[in-house]
C-alpha cells in the first residue's frame, strides 16, 4: 500500500507550466518513422486523426503465398513499408497501423518518366519495374505530411491528405514521358485471386472514377475511388493481367488506349504527360465504401481547391489540436515517444462513411450514419485492454461513436453479434474473446456514452450466447472448452471470462441482476483451467488436465499467441482470487519475480511471428497483448514497489524513439496507450471496472484538457531516473489510500500528485 501522509503536510503548486507547447508545436515531438522497421508494424505516410485515407509508400509488393504456401517473409509488409528496403514501389491509399496481419493497399500510384513499365519488378534487380529506388536522407515524415526523392526518376513525391482524400503531388523533371501508373492489382497480402473485380471509368481528360472488391481478410470489401489531376492528361491506358474465358463483344473496341470504360480482375492503368522542369503534377485521390459518386463528393467537399501547403497545414492543424488534449512536460526522449504515441493511438480506428453520413453496413447495403460518425477497424483483442479506456478519457466524443458503430455493426450483421475484429463492412473474426463486450461496458459504466445501455447489454448477451462461434456452446455446457474442441481451449476460456465479467458489470450498472447473476458465475470459468500448481493447462472433456504440458510453448498448449507462463496471470477482473489459485501471496510472488527474470529460449518464439527477442523481458512478452496488465498486479500483493520498478524498466527497454524501437506490433495503438497510460502513472488493468492502478509516472507532470471543459493536472514530486517508487498520491490535495484512482476522480479535474522517492517499501 502506499504510504499515507496528512493532507495537508504537503503544500502543492497550483496553476503549474507545462512547457512543452510553449517551446514548440507538440507535432514536432511526432515522427511517423518510429516502428516503421522490424516489428513495429507502423506506416510513414500522410494521414490525419481517425481518417479513411492513409496514403504511404510501399516498399514491396510480396505474393501471400510462396509454392502454395504463406510466404513468412510476407509478415514485415503488413503496413506495406520496411525501414531496411532501398526501393519504393508506389503509393497506396489504404494501411492498417501496427498489425500483425494485413489487408488494404489499395490503389497504388506511382510516378515514372522514361520507359513505361506496369510491373513493379524486383527489388535484387535494379530498374526491372516502375519501382525506384530511394534513400532516407531525401524522406520527411511529419504528423499529415510525406516526401521523398524517387532517384530512378528524379521525381520528388509529395503527399498530405483529410479524412477521406488523398492529396499528391509530384515534381517532375523536364520530359515528354512522364507517367502516373494506377496499379489495382496491388494489395498488402496479395495474391492473383485477391481482386473479385475492378471498374475504372475516364469520366474526362482530369477525372477517374472506379472501384475495387477484394477477397481477403476482409471477404466482401468494396472501396470506391474518384480522382483528379491538375493538368489534363495527355493520352493513357491499360493492360488487363487476367482474361476471363468469357470476354464477350467488349472485343470490338481496343481497351488498351485511350479506352474510358474498363473492367476485370487485374486492371493497371497509366497516364500520360508532358512536364516543364520542375512541374508541380498533383492529384487529389477520394475514397468512399458506398459509390463512386460518394468519393466525388468527398473530394469536392474537402479538397475543393488545389492548394497542397494549405492542406499540410490543414492537417498538421488537425493533428496539433488532437495531441493537445495532453501536454506533457518530460525529457525530450519522453517527449518523442509520448507524442508519437498519441501519434499512434489517434491513426485508427477509422472514419468510415462519406460526408453525407451515408456508409457501407456488414449486410453490404448503404446505410446513413444519424447522429454519429460511423468507424470502423476494430482490432478488438488488442485495443480493448488500454486504447479504448484511453478514449474514454481523452476522446469521449469518438469513443461513444465508435460504441454506437459496434452496435450498428450488430444490428447489421445476419449473425447478430457484436465485432470481433471489423474492417470495411466486414468481420474478419481474428482472435479469441468478444472483447467489444468488454469496450461497451467500460463506456457506459464511467458514464462516457449514451447509448441504450439496456440494447447495449442484450447485445453483449446476444454475442456471450452463439454457441456456435469458437467453442461458446462448449464452454457454457462445461464451464471451459475442452481441449479436443479447440485449439485456443484456454485462451478462448480465460478471455471469455473475463468478457462475461464485463457483461455482468453492465448489467449491474442497468439493475437487471438476472443477467448480473449469469455472468458473474460465468466470469469464474477461469478456475477451470488451472492446475493445482497455479498454471493454467488444457483440459479434456472428461475433466482431466492433459498430461506433459509445457508452460514456455506458445504451440499445441491451448494458448494463443502466448506461453501458459504468461496466460496463467490474465485473470484481470479478480487479482486476488488469482493469487489464491497460485498458491498465496508469497507462491505468487515468486511466480510474478520469475516471470520478469528467468530467460525464454529461442526456440520456444521462433515460429510465433508476433513474439520476438526485443519484445521479452525475462519470459513477460510485452511486444504482445495478453499480458499487458501484469506488470500492475503486484499492486494487489503488497508490493506496489515492483509495479514500480518494473514500468520504469518497461518503458525504458520497450520504447524507443527510433525506426526499430518498438517491442512488438503497435497493433492498432494499443502498443502506444499502454506507453501513454504507463508514462502518465496509472493503467486500466480490467476495462468494465472504474479504477486505474498506480504505476511509476516518468513525466514531470501533465494536464489533461477534457471534453467536459474541466482540466486534470498531474504533477510528479521528486522525479528523476531513480526516484521511481510512489511515496504518497494526493488526489486535489487528499491523501490516496490503496493503489487505485477513480475514474470520477479524473474527470472531475483538478491535481493528482505523486511525490516520489528512491526508497521503496518492503
Amino acid at each position: 500500500m502506499l504510504s499515507k501522509i496528512k493532507a495537508g503536510a504537503l503544500v502543492v503548486a497550483l496553476g503549474f507550466a507545462v512547457t512543452t507547447s510553449a517551446q514548440q508545436k507538440l507535432t514536432s515531438y511526432v515522427n511517423p518513422l518510429i516502428g516503421t522497421a522490424k516489428m513495429g508494424h507502423t506506416f510513414p505516410g500522410a494521414t490525419v486523426p481517425f481518417g479513411m485515407v492513409q496514403l504511404s509508400p510501399d516498399t514491396d509488393t510480396l505474393q501471400y503465398l510462396d509454392k502454395g504456401r504463406y510466404n513468412p517473409n510476407m509478415y514485415k509488409y503488413c503496413a506495406g513499408y520496411q525501414h531496411t528496403d532501398k526501393t519504393i514501389v508506389g503509393f497506396s491509399h489504404t494501411h492498417f497501423s501496427g498489425t500483425g496481419h494485413s489487408d488494404l493497399g489499395d490503389f497504388l500510384v506511382m510516378p515514372t518518366v522514361g520507359a513505361l513499365k506496369l510491373n513493379p519488378g524486383v527489388a535484387s534487380v535494379p530498374r526491372s519495374g516502375y519501382r525506384s529506388a530511394f534513400s532516407h536522407e531525401t524522406e520527411k515524415a511529419s504528423p499529415g505530411y510525406y516526401s521523398v526523392v524517387l532517384d530512378d526518376y528524379k521525381v520528388k513525391a509529395e503527399l498530405t491528405a483529410t479524412e477521406r482524400v488523398g492529396f499528391h503531388q509530384y515534381t517532375f523533371p523536364e520530359t515528354t514521358d512522364a507517367h502516373i501508373i494506377l496499379d489495382m492489382v496491388h494489395g498488402i497480402y496479395n495474391y492473383p485471386e485477391k481482386n473479385v473485380w475492378t471498374f475504372v471509368r475516364i469520366e474526362n481528360d482530369t477525372l477517374i472514377t472506379g472501384y475495387r472488391q477484394t477477397l481477403g481478410w476482409a471477404r466482401t470489401r468494396t472501396v470506391y475511388f474518384a480522382i483528379t489531376f491538375s493538368k489534363p492528361i495527355k493520352s493513357y491506358g491499360s493492360v488487363n493481367e487476367k482474361q476471363e474465358m468469357y470476354g464477350g463483344f467488349w472485343r470490338k473496341f481496343n481497351q488498351k488506349e485511350n479506352f474510358p470504360d474498363l473492367a476485370g480482375r487485374q486492371l493497371k492503368l497509366y497516364f500520360n504527360f508532358d512536364t516543364k522542369a520542375n512541374e508541380k503534377v498533383k492529384m487529389k485521390f477520394a475514397l468512399s465504401g458506398v459509390s463512386s459518386a460518394g468519393a466525388l463528393l468527398n473530394l469536392r467537399t474537402e479538397i475543393p481547391h488545389w492548394n497542397f501547403e494549405q492542406t499540410v497545414a490543414e492537417a498538421s492543424a488537425k493533428w496539433e489540436k488532437e495531441l493537445s488534449r495532453i501536454k506533457i512536460d518530460a525529457n525530450e526522449e519522453t517527449k518523442q515517444n509520448f507524442y508519437t504515441a498519441m501519434y499512434h493511438a489517434f491513426i485508427a480506428p477509422n472514419t468510415f462513411m462519406d460526408v453525407d453520413g451515408q456508409y457501407r453496413g456488414l449486410d453490404q447495403n448503404n446505410h446513413k450514419a444519424e447522429g454519429f460518425t460511423n468507424y470502423t477497424t476494430f482490432s478488438l483483442w488488442d485495443t480493448y485492454r488500454a486504447l479504448h479506456p484511453l478514449y474514454n478519457l481523452v476522446q469521449q466524443k469518438r469513443n461513444s461513436d465508435m460504441v454506437k458503430s459496434m452496435m450498428a455493426h450488430y444490428n447489421e450483421s445476419a449473425l447478430h453479434m457484436l465485432p470481433i475484429w471489423s474492417h470495411y463492412a466486414n468481420d474478419n473474426w481474428c482472435m479469441s474473446g468478444y472483447h467489444s463486450a468488454a469496450v461497451l461496458a467500460d463506456a457506459i459504466v464511467k458514464g462516457v456514452t449514451d447509448v441504450d445501455a439496456n440494447a447495449a447489454l442484450n447485445a453483449c448477451i446476444t454475442t456471450a450466447r452463439r454457441s456456435n462461434y469458437e467453442g461458446i456452446g462448449e464452454y457454457i455446457k462445461y464451464g471451459y472448452i475442452p481441449s479436443e474442441k479447440s485449439g485456443v481451449s484456454i485462451s478462448n476460456t480465460l478471455e471469455y471470462a473475463y468478457d462475461d465479467w464485463a457483461i455482468a458489470q453492465l448489467a449491474k450498472k442497468v439493475d437487471r441482476m438476472d443477467i448480473y447473476e449469469e455472468f458473474i458465475k460465468r466470469s469464474a470459468n477461469y478456475k477451470n483451467v488451472f492446475d493445482k500448481d497455479g498454471f493454467v493447462k488444457r483440459k479434456d472433456a472428461n475433466g482431466n488436465f492433459l498430461p506433459n504440458a509445457d508452460l514456455l510453448s506458445t504451440h499445441g498448449q491451448g494458448l494463443i499467441e502466448g506461453n501458459s507462463w504468461n496466460y496463467s496471470f490474465f485473470v484481470p477482473h479478480n487479482p486476488t482470487d488469482l493469487i489464491t489459485l497460485m498458491g498465496g501471496t508469497k507462491k505468487f510472488l515468486a511466480n510474478m519475480d520469475s516471470l520478469f527474470t528467468m530467460y525464454l529460449p529461442d526456440k520456444y518464439f521462433a515460429e510465433t511471428e508476433d513474439i520476438t527477442r526485443e519484445g521479452i523481458i525475462g519470459t513477460y512478452v510485452h511486444g504482445n497483448e495478453p499480458a499487458h496488465h501484469v506488470a500492475y498486479l503486484y499492486n494487489f500483493a503488497g508490493k506496489p514497489w515492483k509495479t514500480q520498478q518494473l514500468i520504469r524498466r518497461i518503458l525504458a527497454n520497450q520504447y524507443k524513439p527510433t525506426v526499430d524501437g518498438l517491442g512488438g506490433n503497435d497493433d492498432c495503438g494499443q502498443m502506444s496507450a499502454w506507453y501513454i497510460f504507463s508514462s502518465l502513472g496509472f493503467y486500466p488493468v480490467a476495462p468494465g471496472s472504474d479504477e486505474y492502478e498506480i504505476g511509476s509516472p516518468i513525466v514531470n507532470n501533465a494536464v489533461f484538457n477534457l471534453e467536459n471543459g474541466k482540466q486534470l493536472k498531474i504533477a510528479v514530486q521528486n522525479q528523476s531516473e531513480k526516484n521511481m517508487y510512489v511515496k504518497s498520491v494526493l488526489i486535489n490535495g487528499k491523501a490516496m489510500t490503496g493503489t487505485a484512482i477513480k475514474h470520477a476522480d479524473l474527470m472531475n479535474g483538478g491535481e493528482v500528485v505523486f511525490v516520489m522517492t528512491n526508497k521503496h517499501g518492503k
